[in-house]
C-alpha cells in the first residue's frame, strides 16, 4: 500500500481536520478528498495496466524472436521448404494404398457390426428380454 497509517495516525488527523476546517466544512472537505483519492486510485490502475501491456508486448516479441529462429534452423536442418518428396513420389509416411471400400483411416470398427436405424442394440439385461 501507498501510504501505511494506522488507526492511531488517522484518528490524529480527523482530529486536526476538525479544529482547522470545521465541523461544519469537513463533510465537503471529506467528499473533496474522497473524489482526489479516487482520481489518483485510477491514474495508478492506468498507469499498472499500460505497464502490464508493455511488458506483456515486451514479452511476446521475445517469444516470436525466439519462435522464428527455431523455425530457421528446423527449416535449414530439413531443407528448407515444405515437406518434400522424393521425385518417385514415395515417402517414408505415405498413407496406406491399398484400402477396401468398407475400410476408413482410423475406424476400428468392424463393418459387419455397425447397426442402423432399424436395428435395436442387443441388451444385456434380463429385464429388457422379458
Amino acid at each position: 500500500m501507498l501510504f501505511d497509517i494506522g488507526a492511531t495516525e488517522l484518528l490524529a488527523i480527523v482530529i486536526i481536520a476538525i479544529v482547522v476546517i470545521g465541523p461544519k466544512e469537513l463533510p465537503m472537505a471529506m467528499r473533496t478528498v474522497g473524489r482526489w483519492v479516487s482520481q489518483a486510485r485510477r491514474l495508478v490502475g492506468q498507469f499498472r495496466t499500460s505497464l502490464d501491456s508493455i511488458a506483456h508486448e515486451a514479452e511476446m516479441e521475445a517469444l516470436e524472436k525466439k519462435w522464428a529462429e527455431q523455425n530457421a534452423q528446423i527449416m535449414k536442418e530439413h531443407g528448407g521448404g515444405p515437406a518434400m518428396l522424393p521425385m518417385d513420389g514415395t515417402a517414408s509416411h505415405a498413407a496406406p494404398q491399398n484400402i477396401s471400400d468398407n475400410e476408413q483411416i482410423g475406424d476400428d470398427s468392424d463393418p459387419d457390426q455397425s447397426v442402423t436405424a432399424d436395428d435395436k442394440p442387443a441388451s444385456t439385461n434380463d429385464k429388457d428380454a422379458g
